[in-house]
């Protein structure tokens, strides 16, 4: 199993288990220790299903985790009022600091999850989502790196010519039991939901560059030569002062070319797995104009689609007649 498959088996799923048994077997001694406890389980529980990469298991499972952890404590409730009000000895002293340290652990990690889903101060850039016909997942979005692993790209030099990018989003397509894909990681890039998925301009605006020779890759391969893949590069605003890319897009896909002028209602192109992208998914970011030569070197800009911070772990569902928007 590799590093980026097993990390998040470890710390998505089989940590929740092992505290979900703590929850049902643990033993109480005093009520101070059983609300501890409960609260560093739910905490946990939660901050993985906001913070959480759901590739593995549909992201739908932490929450029955979540319902799992509440009933627990419910049936232990009324047993917990007739416990001792503070410890009556000094080992469960310790042991009741022992919880405490742990709980507060948790609801740290979960304060620091809910963090980054404030968007940063200063200008944010309004579009349309891009994608009408399907289930959504947001697999990077939100201001902090716990959230979107785009955001690491705003510190050190090594990355300045990737700024651009730093408030990027990452769309993943779910089919109808909530996965992303047929089967646990296919190498074939049709089995993925949103793969072939029309992309529509998220804005009115000119197309300033264009990329559409570039193959679909069989996961988890990528193209670290050419990151964005196959791409459509917008000039939009009426000052011309916003560009927009939306990257990975499918071989041969393209529909536009530089100097046509779009609208929301144009498609630009399709879903695909060309560039650095390791499955399908839609990359969408904007910039403040760069180098022409450098695509992602213009100061990054935050994004709302439809009038929303999508942050990792929002779901969209979309048709022709508008988004819904669903905040986990």
């Amino acid at each position: 199993m590799s590093p980026t498959i097993a990390i998040p088996a470890v710390l998505q799923i089989a940590v929740p288990l092992v505290l979900l048994a703590w929850q049902a077997l643990g033993r109480d001694t005093n009520i101070i220790s059983w609300y501890l406890k409960h609260v560093a389980v739910w905490s946990y529980i939660y901050a993985t299903s906001l913070a959480g990469l759901w590739l593995l298991a549909p992201w739908y499972v932490p929450h029955v985790l979540m319902v799992v952890s509440i009933a627990l404590a419910a049936r232990t409730l009324p047993n917990a009022f007739r416990l001792w009000r503070t410890p009556d000895h000094s080992r469960r002293w310790l042991a009741l600091f022992a919880r405490g340290g742990l709980a507060i652990v948790c609801v740290g990690t979960l304060w620091i999850t809910l963090q980054g889903r404030t968007p940063p101060a200063g200008a944010i850039v309004d579009l349309a989502f891009p994608l009408r016909s399907g289930r959504y997942y947001v697999a990077n979005g939100g201001s902090t790196p716990l959230v979107n692993a785009h955001v690491q790209l705003l510190t050190g030099e090594r990355f300045r010519r990737y700024r651009g990018a730093s408030h990027g989003v990452d769309i993943l397509g779910l089919n109808i039991l909530g996965h992303r894909a047929r089967g646990l990681a296919p190498r074939d890039p049709a089995q993925y939901a949103i793969f072939g998925d029309a992309i529509y301009a998220p804005c009115e605006g000119v197309v300033i560059r264009v990329e559409d020779w570039l193959p679909d890759l069989e996961p988890p391969q990528v193209d670290r030569a050419h990151m964005p893949g196959n791409f459509v590069m917008l000039e939009c605003g009426d000052a011309g002062d916003v560009h927009v890319l939306l990257g990975h897009m499918r071989s041969g896909s393209v529909r536009v070319h530089p100097g046509d002028y779009v609208t929301v209602d144009n498609q630009l192109g399709e879903v695909g797995n060309s560039g650095n992208s390791d499955e399908p998914h839609l990359h969408v970011h904007a910039q403040r104009p760069g180098r022409i030569w450098d695509l992602f070197s213009g100061d990054p800009l935050p994004i709302r689609f439809d009038g929303r911070y999508l942050v990792r772990s929002d779901r969209v569902t979309n048709w022709a007649a508008g988004p819904d928007i669903i905040d986990d």
